[in-house]
């Protein structure tokens, strides 16, 4: 196997970024106003997004292709996207994730940026998340 490549997409790559979330029926999009990072050897593996909010950042779209999982994938291109950002990073994740999320340093967190917040709200009227931050 090739090895695997961590970084950063150019925008101009990210409807390659939009195909692997759809070819992996996932809901995820990448927006024009994100930091695209993934994990690739001749194809991506692996995805986030880090969109600018409030002097920080959101993490969304993190999606290993099914077939690449429970390879330390996620977590190293976490880590290899958060090494390069300043500021404080919130995601929100299901309450089966937090310890994993805990181990890549982040932490439940109760106060948010007000746009975190109300989305927040919104969410968890349909499904259970915990806010973390870093």
């Amino acid at each position: 196997m090739t090895d695997i490549q961590y970084g950063p997409l150019p925008q101009v790559m990210r409807p390659l970024l939009n195909k692997f979330y759809r070819a992996h029926h996932a809901p995820m999009r990448a927006g024009s106003a994100e930091q695209l990072w993934v994990a690739k050897n001749n194809d991506i593996l692996a995805a986030l997004c880090l969109k600018p909010i409030a002097q920080g950042h959101w993490l969304t779209g993190l999606f290993v292709a099914p077939t690449e999982r429970r390879q330390h994938i996620a977590s190293t291109l976490i880590g290899h996207a958060v090494a390069q950002i300043s500021g404080p990073i919130w995601l929100f994740c299901h309450p089966e994730l937090v310890a994993f999320y805990q181990r890549l340093g982040f932490q439940p967190c109760s106060v948010l940026p007000e746009p975190l917040a109300d989305r927040l709200t919104r969410y968890s009227q349909t499904k259970s998340l915990v806010a973390l931050a870093r």
